[in-house]
């Protein structure tokens, strides 16, 4: 029997943390990696999205063959398309199913989202999500429904179906409490009915180095018209802090609803918390520490969604300890003391929101592109 290895990684458990992957490619599957990496770096999940199938799929000889079978069969591009992620999705479920079985249904899911295309219409989200969650038939698969305001009430809805959902592109602490009472209202809406609500999960995606890489950029811009050495230090602490002070901020409004009588009546139906999860999690800036979008947010009842570069960084040198109440009191003067500085962080927020959705839209049309020209390229003369 093979040993793993000791390394900071196989530890976050330890604090209630688990690790997730932000990485799916059907070249993992066939070789065995993802199935390594849940031994080696306990990888208990993983997420999907348009970005990572474009780099996955575009220029990828593995999935000629499933294309030409699609030719053959007269599919449409998007049947195509569907058909070659429907297959890396079904077959990462299936690798990830006894984990999903060992942790009860706590971890073992992989995330497929929605077109990106959709996030502004409630009703095709949802229509979307039912159909995805059917088609694929896989019980640890995670639907991913955008926490916008068109999508709060499409994760409601899908919660009350039965559909275990990632809601993703949060930014705001707001649009966060929105999606996790969305989740509430959802569960409720099955006890009503007297349905099962112990068998439904769902993670709420809180996105971190975009929020750090904005708000950076923004005192750059100040710093070149400030002449007050005082004002110059204060937007300087700012630098690299907001996105983990907002995290923490999020945490706090997570305990609160956890603790509502609300939720308690819920958890005594048996039904599981919506985990937060750290999201965006490599980190932009090369001055920063590469895993401190870890270190700094572990704790009880969190995900952290990591891109492989960033799992062999933490498996090397991350400094696993609870962290994720730290400094909370600071966290709240930081995210108060913006606006006396110059930045309007619900602003930021609604731009990350936008930019956050245009940066899955356009690697999806890319590769819908570049499966058109594949298909021109495979189809018999």
């Amino acid at each position: 029997m093979t040993v793993t290895p000791d390394n900071p990684i196989l530890h976050l458990k330890d604090y209630g943390q688990s690790v997730w992957m932000d990485n799916l490619s059907r070249d993992i599957l066939q070789s065995g990696e993802l199935q390594k990496l849940i031994e080696s770096r306990d990888v208990h999940g993983i997420t999907s999205n348009p970005a990572i199938f474009q780099k996955a799929i575009a220029g990828n000889a593995v999935y000629d063959q499933d294309i030409e079978a699609g030719i053959r069969a007269g599919k449409s591009v998007e049947e195509i398309y569907e058909a070659l992620v429907f297959e890396d999705i079904r077959r990462a479920c299936d690798i990830l199913k006894p984990i999903y079985e060992e942790t009860e249904g706590l971890d073992g899911y992989v995330s497929l989202e929605v077109r990106p295309s959709l996030a502004r219409d409630t009703e095709s989200t949802l229509e979307e999500a039912r159909r995805y969650f059917k088609e694929l038939n896989r019980p640890n698969l995670m639907i991913k429904i955008p926490g916008t305001p068109e999508g709060t009430p499409a994760i409601e809805q899908a919660i009350s179906e039965g559909i275990n959902v990632n809601v993703t592109l949060l930014f705001s602490v707001q649009a966060y409490r929105e999606a996790a009472w969305a989740y509430v209202k959802g569960l409720e809406k099955r006890a009503e009915r007297g349905e099962d609500v112990s068998k439904i999960a769902a993670v709420a995606s809180f996105f971190l180095s975009r929020i750090d890489t904005k708000i950076d950029d923004r005192v750059d811009q100040l710093l070149v018209g400030e002449d007050n050495l005082s004002e110059k230090a204060k937007l300087q602490e700012v630098k690299g802090e907001v996105a983990i002070a907002n995290a923490k901020v999020a945490y706090q409004e997570y305990k609160k609803i956890i603790a509502s009588d609300r939720w308690q009546a819920l958890a005594q139906k048996g039904a599981k918390v919506q985990r937060l999860l750290w999201a965006s999690t490599s980190t932009k800036n090369p001055e920063y520490s590469d895993v401190m979008y870890v270190d700094r947010l572990i704790g009880p009842d969190t995900v952290n969604t990591l891109p492989p570069d960033t799992i062999e960084a933490c498996a090397d040198h991350c400094d696993v300890d609870s962290r994720i109440e730290d400094d909370v009191d600071q966290a709240y003067q930081l995210i108060e003391s913006l606006p006396e500085l110059g930045i309007d962080l619900d602003q930021t927020m609604d731009e990350l929101l936008e930019e956050g959705i245009d940066k899955f839209v356009q690697p999806f049309d890319k590769l819908m592109d570049s499966l058109v020209t594949k298909v021109k390229q495979l189809s018999p003369a």
